[in-house]
């Protein structure tokens, strides 16, 4: 009989001792640190994403767990050329390997290719899910081509102007110095 696994609470080692597989489309919103980085609201917007479970035999023999995590969703972030929603790919495909506590991670971690994680009973793939597409959110999304034009300047022909008809402070001063001592009173 095949266990039913829950992705709020994962039982990572059974889960992996099983070869499970759990998938899921999920609503954008249901993720709230990524719905906070959207240039606007994607109630619309899905996460794609699957879980595999798999052990493998370790460097000391014994049976390891693994777990192979795809997530994906296209949402809206900010173009940092025209400041406009760029709707963008945001993708993860990753493998961990659990570990029995936070010492042995803390230890492999250097010498380790893969990320470690501390294998749990209550396992929050969802927070994992979470983490992952934030951490692959692009530093600068941009449109290919941006809908709007671009204004390369930072100031327009009415501030120019403006600018113009201020005198020059250092004429102003130069006119204060150039005035004899008597001239004053």
């Amino acid at each position: 009989m095949k266990r039913e696994f829950v992705p709020q609470r994962l039982d990572v080692a059974a889960f992996a001792a099983e070869a499970a597989v759990l998938s899921a489309d999920d609503a954008v919103p249901d993720y709230s640190r990524l719905a906070q980085e959207l240039a606007a609201p994607a109630p619309e917007a899905l996460v794609h994403w699957e879980a595999t479970g798999e052990q493998r035999t370790g460097a000391d023999g014994k049976a390891e767990p693994w777990l192979h995590l795809v997530a994906e969703t296209t949402v809206p972030l900010v173009c940092q050329r025209c400041l406009a929603p760029v709707d963008t790919l945001v993708a993860s495909d990753r493998w961990f390997r659990f570990v029995a506590d936070e010492a042995t991670a803390d230890a492999e971690d250097d010498e380790s290719e893969e990320d470690l994680l501390v294998v749990s009973r209550d396992f929050d793939l969802h927070a994992l899910i979470e983490d992952e597409l934030l951490m692959e959110i692009p530093v600068m999304p941009v449109h290919e081509v941006c809908p709007t034009p671009i204004q390369l300047s930072s100031s327009d022909e009415d501030f120019k102007a403006a600018e113009e008809a201020k005198p020059n402070p250092f004429a102003v001063l130069g006119a204060l110095r150039s005035r004899k001592p008597e001239e004053g009173k």
